[in-house]
Parts: structure tokens; sequence; C-alpha cells
């Protein structure tokens, strides 16, 4: 599959000329391996791949005893995974780096030495356990992955063409036939409930059938939780508290995650290792409140309000509809069309909180609940900042309505309060583009664009 890091990875590769390694870290299964041993079959010579997943203790072991002998460590690894190495022209792939810490560590000594290029892949990469006792190499580079966005997803179906017209008319800011955004609106819809999970991509390419893509799934919510209980040591109860009480706290009307969902008198202070833990894995997508819209959203950050989104919409459906073990065809096909009676904003939510987080935005909500004062009373689902910064006119307000009837009441309001920081408020909706007043509302396949 196509996937648009590899462009990034490119980049390492043309500008960094091995004086760095490169660490490619997500989730689970968002397909770190795969787009590792693809830039290496079409970008060297040759390439050596060391998936420590299965790698046995003396494989290990090299990493502690070798590294003032390199010329040993690369003939040793020459001959046991049958490679030839060529100065320059091969790529050492470090897979599931996580699994051996002082793999990681001897990366300094090993781009120091600067006979072949090396990238990581790893996931909870960060943990505590996984950085114990070695120093982290400064030589690393970090390279963020996500699940497939919605783009990727079009490359994949083969709607390239589509895809571009999307583009064209955003750019243009004017709407697309009423044709074309009715096979956009089907092919997104298929993407918010397949997600972008690569394994559950390419089961529904060559099954077209929900019931086996959601089974792919549940695998992948069974390997999350594994990872619970084997790495949130000391507090795994609590991460799978949190885990589990997700698609509920997203159904309410308010989405802000409630910690006396989780038991009476519970404090926050309590919790932070175990929101931290998800966050480190990727398995969710925190929004916090910014409770100022201006410059440094970050400034404001208040820490004791959030929103908790699962970092793949696909996966929260199967995750939410699991009563029966299985989220069956009939189930899907409603959600197709829009005629399961759910909350869908929940879903819609979820997707761009997910588009954003691909597009490198810090996710930020504004929330007041003044009880006072009418004109201050408002939530917005969503803050992103100008990509360049000025004195003014930074921030855009981002509405997301799943329904077709709707009112702009927090957005007009959130617009004559903060006019100074106002940059073009936008609403996310199922429509096709258009202008009100200074509102630009945009089809909610658009968010990739932003």
């Amino acid at each position: 599959m196509r996937r648009k890091i590899l462009e990034k990875i490119a980049e390492w590769k043309r500008t960094g000329n091995g004086k760095t390694a490169l660490l490619i870290d997500g989730a689970r299964r968002v397909g770190k391996s795969y787009v590792a041993e693809e830039f290496a079959k079409n970008n060297y010579k040759s390439y050596l791949l060391i998936d420590f997943n299965e790698a046995g203790q003396e494989i290990k072991d090299l990493f502690e005893q070798n590294l003032r002998d390199l010329d040993h460590l690369f003939t040793f690894l020459s001959a046991v995974y049958r490679v030839k190495l060529y100065e320059r022209e091969s790529l050492i792939i470090f897979d599931e780096v996580q699994l051996c810490p002082r793999a990681r560590a001897a990366i300094k000594f090993l781009v120091a030495d600067g006979r072949y290029d090396y990238i990581e892949t790893g996931s909870l990469v960060s943990i505590r356990k996984n950085v114990k006792d070695i120093v982290i190499p400064s030589e690393e580079r970090h390279l963020k992955m996500y699940p497939m966005d919605f783009e990727e997803f079009l490359w994949a179906l083969g709607e390239d063409a589509l895809w571009q017209v999307i583009k064209t008319c955003f750019e243009k800011k004017q709407p697309l036939a009423q044709a074309l955004h009715r096979k956009a609106m089907t092919l997104f819809r298929e993407y918010l409930i397949i997600g972008g999970m690569p394994q559950a991509v390419s089961e529904y390419l060559s099954s077209k059938d929900f019931q086996t893509v959601d089974a792919v799934k549940r695998d992948i919510l069974s390997l999350y939780r594994d990872d619970i209980i084997k790495h949130a040591s000391g507090y795994e109860r609590k991460v799978t508290g949190i885990f589990d009480e997700i698609p509920s706290q997203l159904s309410k009307h308010e989405k802000k995650f409630s910690l006396s969902a989780l038991g009476k008198g519970i404090r926050s202070r309590d919790y932070e290792s175990a929101f931290l833990w998800l966050e480190d894995s990727m398995i969710v997508n925190i929004c916090y409140n910014s409770t100022e819209p201006n410059i440094g959203l970050k400034l404001n950050r208040d820490n004791s309000s959030m929103k908790i989104y699962m970092g793949d919409t696909g996966l929260l459906i199967s995750h939410a509809f699991d009563e029966n073990g299985i989220v069956t065809n009939e189930i899907y096909k409603k959600l197709l069309f829009g005629k399961l009676e759910v909350n869908e904003g929940m879903l819609f939510e979820n997707i761009v909180a997910q588009m954003l987080t691909a597009n490198g935005h810090k996710l930020y909500f504004y929330s007041n609940a003044a009880r006072n004062d009418r004109t201050s009373r408002m939530e917005i689902d969503f803050l992103i900042a100008k990509s360049k910064i000025t004195d003014r006119h930074n921030i855009s307000p981002l509405e997301v309505k799943s329904g077709k009837n709707y009112t702009l009441s927090s957005i007009n309001k959130f617009c004559n309060k903060f006019r100074e920081q106002l940059n073009t408020p936008v609403v996310l909706h199922t429509e096709n583009l258009f202008k009100k007043d200074e509102v630009v509302c945009l089809p909610v396949y658009m968010t990739m664009f932003l």
C-alpha cells in the first residue's frame, strides 16, 4: 500500500547522509515494519532486518558485548541473516527495537561508525520499562506513524483522480459537483467504519465483507489489551478502566472524559501515569481544553479537562459495539448509510481528531460552561493554529456536525468574543462546501487538507 511516510523517510536519507538513525514510532499494527522494509527494498543495494520479537538471546547479547569490535558484530550479523552488507549502500533495520533497549542505545556507536544506515521501528518506545538503564541516543531522529489517512485510503481503492478533484476544490474553496460529493461522502463513510489500520483496509479490499474486517480489528484490540497487561506494570487496571470507558464517554453530549465514571473519589493525579501510558502508546489521541485561544494553546492547557479519542475510528466502532463479540454486516451497512440510531457525532469527532493528528496538529478544544453569562457559554470541538504565527489572527475554531440540521451558535459566539485571535472559522459537515458569512463550511472529507 502506498504510504505518505515513505516520502519523509526518503527525505531523511537524502538530507541525513548517515549522520542519524531514523526511529519510526507508532501504535501496534499501523504498518511500521512494512514501510521500513519497503523503503529498504527500493533504496538500498541490500538490507538486513533484525526482528527483536523473534531474535534469540545470542543476537541481543551482541549489543552488550561487541560494540568495541564492530567488525565482528557486522560479520556475525551478515552470516546469521545471510545478507552481504555494502558500505554506504546497505540499511540495517531494528524492528520492534523496544524489545532490545541495548540495541537502541548502540545506535550512538553504529551511527558514528558510519558504514551503514539504520532505521528502528517500535511501539511503546518511551514507556519507562523500555528506556530503563539506557542513554537515549541523540543521533536518533523520530518520525511518528499513524493509521492510513483518507487520502491513503483513496489511493488503496484506486481513487487517485477523485482525491485530486477534492484537493482542487478545497484550494479554490468551491463545491464539488453533487454526484462527486455523494461519491466522496460514501467513500468517506467506508473509511470511517473500516478505519485506517492497514490489515483492516487490506481485508476489505480483498473480501468486501465488513464482518471479516471487524474480526481483524478485534484481533488488534486484543493485542492492545495484551500490551496493557504486559507493559503497564503497576497501573494496568487503571489503563484498562480508561480504555474500556472511551466509547461511553464519547457518546455523551459533552465528550469530556469524566473521572467519576471510573469510581467515587477518583483524583486526576492518581490516574496521571495511566493517561500518559495510553498517550505514549498512540492507542489514543488526547485533546486538551485550552482556556485561552491565543498563540500558545499549550501555555493555556488545562490538564484536568480532556477528551480521549481512539487513535483509529474503525477500532472505536469495534470497541463500542462489542456486546455479541462481533459487529455484523447489518450494523455496518446501517452505519454506512447513516441509518443506525446511534450518536454519529462521536464517530465524526473521532475521525476528525484522527485526521488532524495525522496532519501534525496537537489537539485542543475550547469549553466555557459559564452559568451566568450566556454570551461566554460555548464549546468548540477543536482549535488549530496557523502554520505561520503572526501577531494576531492565529487560531481557527473547528466545529464538527454529523447531521444536516445544526446551528452555529457556539462558533458565532467564539467569533464575537475572540475576534482578535481569530483566523478562518470552519464547520466540518456532511454537506458540500459553502460559505456562511465569515464561516467556511467544508465537507468533512476535506479535513485532510487543514
